[in-house]
């Protein structure tokens, strides 16, 4: 019995072989069949059979190619890339592809793309690698010629005079010609490496055109934007870019060609224009007080000559004097006789200001900084870069403010809000305030350090009621001003109403002088001007008149009591034996009410003769 189950063991063995043989030879004929190059490996690599094809290309016989001899028809200098390649895939197991060159039976060599799969048992082991081979010699030939091409044109737009850079479709840099290499003080490596553009362009034109370019690649039309590009001195420069796409046959975009042409001095000129047109709207806009500087008292030709003796620096000027004293005026006075006279005067009334858009309106803001802010906005300081800011009444700044004024005069360079980016300015700052400064000090109110930065060069602006000579001059002026405005023309000043004038102490200075000959000129009749003597009466209403005399008689016990002290204590200020200790005031308050009494401190320092 166990004979004869033996026996069918083996007839059955047999039968399987014999079908596993008859399988494989169909699967051989199969392969033979195949109009391309086919092949057949073992599990360690080498070769088991290879398709009649492969044989009659090649011209090698099956003892020739059989096991490793397969590598004979492969180029020399191909072999052993391709051996290593095919080792690798022998180890990771995985489906692959090779190119290499394979030759002719003629002795020809033409380029081949060779894909291998493995075949996997039930277990999941190899047991065969089957592979195929496509001609792609004519594919070769033909990026052979663009690379050709493409090196040809790198060696013309070398010899091109302009910056040009080409992108892949995705708009990322692959070549920049020698132009753009000298500019930029890079080397060709560079311009592949990653944030080659950040490199290169100023972030905040980045920034700015990041969707715009993006979207604009998109569409794979022409297109232009303007950034600043570094130079290999660091400095940047405005740019005018083009992209123009290169299209295949099908018409799919498969570069960008983007040239840069310099157009820094036209972009400045525009912004020293918009700057220009930016301060002459907010000089017609703003009322001005005069257009001239008139009069020729010794306290006015004082002031002058500190002007013209410092508009040539770039030193911070702070200008002290009552409302209505003509300060702004000084200010463009130092302006125009100074080397930035062509260049922006930007004025900015900081008490006009609400304290929560003082900052923006100052250093300018990024979009999204705050509720509102729905786009970048550039501040006054910027817009003044190269000129010159008034900051006309600086002592009615936030301290949080100061702080950021403080660094401008420090660092020269600000940060608009919502951005930690620090950007350099050029601007010389002329302040101006009617208030105590040193008394704003003592009280917290205002930082010491601050007022020593802009104190560097000060300017005291004499009210109207101690240039008493220059009324005539300035009433003469405006009636001039105004009656040409009106279409009046005076022939007499009336002698009663000049008086008048000159009698006055004008609390309002030059603003109140100009107001009230406006005034005049619109209600005269006749070719003499004059006033109505109660209007200046009526300027100052009984309580406020009472309280102006007040003022004075408590201002001239003021001076006297310090005048007292002083004596007491020989001219000292500070220290236990000073004149402050006596009157119970900080010494720096003290000071500054010497200095705005206009005591001469200096003469106590001898003790008077008994």
């Amino acid at each position: 019995m166990a004979a004869v189950t033996h026996e069918r063991s083996q007839e059955a063995l047999e039968r399987a072989l014999g079908e596993l043989k008859n399988s494989e030879k169909k699967l051989r004929q199969v392969i033979d069949t195949i109009p391309t190059l086919a092949w057949c490996n073992l599990p360690d690599g080498s070769n088991e059979f290879l398709n009649k094809r492969w044989h009659e290309y090649t011209g090698l016989s099956p003892e020739e190619s059989h096991g490793w001899g397969w590598q004979t028809a492969i180029h020399p200098d191909d072999r052993a890339l391709l051996t290593e390649r095919w080792r690798g895939l022998l180890v990771i197991g995985e489906p692959g592809e090779m190119e290499a060159r394979l030759r002719r039976h003629d002795g020809v060599f033409r380029w081949f793309l060779m894909r291998v799969e493995p075949l996997r048992d039930e277990t999941g082991k190899i047991v065969r690698r089957y592979g195929a081979c496509t001609d792609i010699e004519t594919l070769k030939q033909t990026e052979a010629k663009l690379r050709e091409d493409e090196r040809e044109l790198r060696r013309i737009t070398d010899l091109i005079p302009q910056a040009i850079v080409v992108q892949d479709p995705a708009g990322t840099p692959i070549y920049a010609n020698q132009a753009t290499l000298d500019y930029t003080g890079l080397a060709a490596d560079d311009v592949i490496a990653p944030h080659f553009r950040k490199r290169i362009f100023h972030p905040d034109d980045l920034e700015r055109l990041r969707e715009e370019r993006k979207a604009a690649l998109a569409r794979g039309v022409p297109f232009e934007i303007e950034q600043r590009a570094r130079r290999n001195d660091g400095q940047y420069r405005w740019f005018l870019i083009r992209y123009n796409p290169f299209r295949n046959e099908q018409g799919q975009v498969i570069r960008w060609y983007a040239t840069g042409t310099d157009i820094d001095d036209r972009a400045r000129a525009e912004e020293r224009t918009r700057n220009e047109n930016l301060a002459l709207r907010e000089q017609i806009d703003r009322d001005s007080m005069f257009e001239d500087i008139v009069g020729s008292s010794e306290t006015l030709r004082k002031v002058l000559r500190q002007v013209t003796k410092l508009a040539s620096s770039d030193s911070t000027v702070l200008i002290l004097g009552e409302t209505g004293t003509g300060k702004e005026l000084i200010a463009r006075g130092i302006h125009k006789r100074s080397k930035r006279t062509d260049r922006a005067f930007i004025a900015v009334n900081c008490a006009a200001i609400p304290s929560s858009l003082i900052a923006s309106e100052l250093f300018g803001h990024e979009k999204g900084a705050f509720t509102g802010a729905t786009q970048r906005r550039l501040g006054r300081f910027e817009s003044a870069n190269g000129g010159t800011i008034f900051l006309d009444e600086v002592g009615d700044l936030p301290l949080e403010v100061q702080v950021a004024l403080l660094r401008v005069l420090q660092e020269r360079e600000i940060e608009r809000v919502g951005s930690d980016r620090a950007i350099p300015i050029d601007v010389r700052v002329v302040a101006a305030t009617h208030r105590d400064l040193n008394a704003l000090v003592a009280e917290g109110k205002f930082r010491e350090d601050l007022l020593y930065r802009l104190n560097v060069v000060p300017i005291e602006m004499p009210p109207l009621r101690e240039r008493m000579t220059d009324i005539p001059l300035l009433v003469e002026y405006f009636i001039d001003r105004f009656g040409k405005k009106a279409g009046n023309k005076f022939r007499t000043i009336d002698r009663k109403s000049l008086k008048l004038f000159q009698a006055y102490d004008w609390p309002g200075n030059i603003r109140e002088l100009q107001n009230v000959i406006e005034r005049a000129v619109i209600l005269c009749e006749g070719e003499t001007f004059s006033v109505d003597e109660t209007w200046l009466t009526r300027a100052l209403p009984v309580a406020r008149r009472r309280t102006s005399t007040l003022n004075r008689v408590l201002v001239q016990q003021e001076k006297e009591m310090i005048e007292v002290a002083l004596a007491e204590t020989y001219g000292r200020i500070s220290g236990q034996s000073g004149a402050a200790t006596k009157l119970g005031l900080p010494a720096r308050t003290l000071d500054s009410k010497i200095k705005r009494l206009r005591i001469n401190k200096y003469r106590f320092k001898v003790p008077r003769a008994s």
